[in-house]
């Protein structure tokens, strides 16, 4: 005789591997949030560092989901609407509080011009590249770009700062890294993605080692390293992709632009001879009534 064990368990254990993606991505949203109230009482170092550890938790809820096999649409809405804030609005307002607040009454446009290219980043990213393997992003990553801007603070505060750039306006760079940053989300140069981890190939090794070093770097020296880090990121993207002539790479068509097909020739035409032994059934019925009648 053959017990049969209940699924109940391995229902609900799977109920909370599909959960679990999600538990991370809504992380991300609190620490975006977070970081926003923390910006709004001066603490924008701190801030900064909760814009970082979003970027982590954005990381993680991808690859758990490619993991355990629980990617779906739903998640990917709610990670580009997470993303939106936290690597958006959050990073603005940090550059916002810190550094523009006193640059004039409309210094909030810059702000809001960095949230319009990173909505739109994420807005393509969904067109062409969500739930797809990638080899490239297709313009800066949000996540990039928000934990550069949202670092650049904590940078100007090291020692390295005040001895060799002390002549650097701060306030303004910060306005100008807005902007550029920006630019670079909604352009149309290539990002490597970040390499898979494995010690079967050399890159898969490469790869852990390049980690291993930067988890030390970001421990011990972490206003030293994230800042430097994103705009090494960013300049090797930049002459990656002058280098390899992108311009040739371009998707086919603007993602921007929802191509509508209004051709008349489109339209289904009836196909009455398949149509009339149907027609012969009917009149055949009535025929019968008329007799029993």
């Amino acid at each position: 005789m053959t017990l049969i064990e209940p699924a109940a368990p391995r229902r609900r254990l799977r109920r909370g591997v599909v959960i679990l993606p999600s538990a991370f991505t809504l992380g991300n949203l609190f620490l975006g949030i977070w970081a926003i109230v923390t910006a709004s009482r001066g603490a924008y170092d701190t801030a900064g560092w909760m814009i970082v550890g979003a970027a982590i938790m954005d990381l993680l809820d991808g690859r758990i989901a490619r993991f355990t096999a629980t990617g779906s649409a739903f998640g990917e809405e709610l990670d580009s609407l997470v993303d939106a804030i936290s690597f958006g609005v959050a990073p603005a307002l940090i550059a916002y509080f810190a550094f523009l607040r006193d640059g004039g009454e409309w210094a909030w446009i810059l702000a809001f011009l960095y949230i319009v290219c990173a909505v739109f980043r994420l807005a393509r990213f969904n067109i062409e590249q969500a739930g797809t393997a990638k080899a490239n992003f297709h313009g800066l990553p949000s996540p990039t770009a928000g934990a550069c801007l949202a670092t650049y603070f904590a940078f100007t505060e090291t020692a390295f700062w005040d001895s060799f750039l002390p002549q650097v306006p701060i306030a303004r760079t910060a306005g100008w890294l807005m902007l550029f940053v920006g630019v670079l989300m909604v352009s149309n140069v290539l990002y490597p993605v970040v390499p898979r981890f494995s010690i079967r190939t050399w890159g898969g090794r490469f790869a852990i080692f390049l980690m291993l070093a930067a988890l030390v770097s970001a421990f011990t020296a972490p206003a030293y390293f994230f800042f430097p880090f994103s705009i090494v990121y960013i300049t090797w993207g930049l002459v990656r992709s002058v280098g390899m002539g992108f311009l040739d790479r371009l998707p086919e068509r603007d993602p921007l632009y929802d191509e509508v097909d209004e051709d008349p020739d489109d339209e289904r035409e009836l196909d009455y001879e398949a149509m009339r032994p149907r027609r012969r059934f009917i009149r055949r019925r009535q025929s019968d009534r008329e007799r029993r009648a």
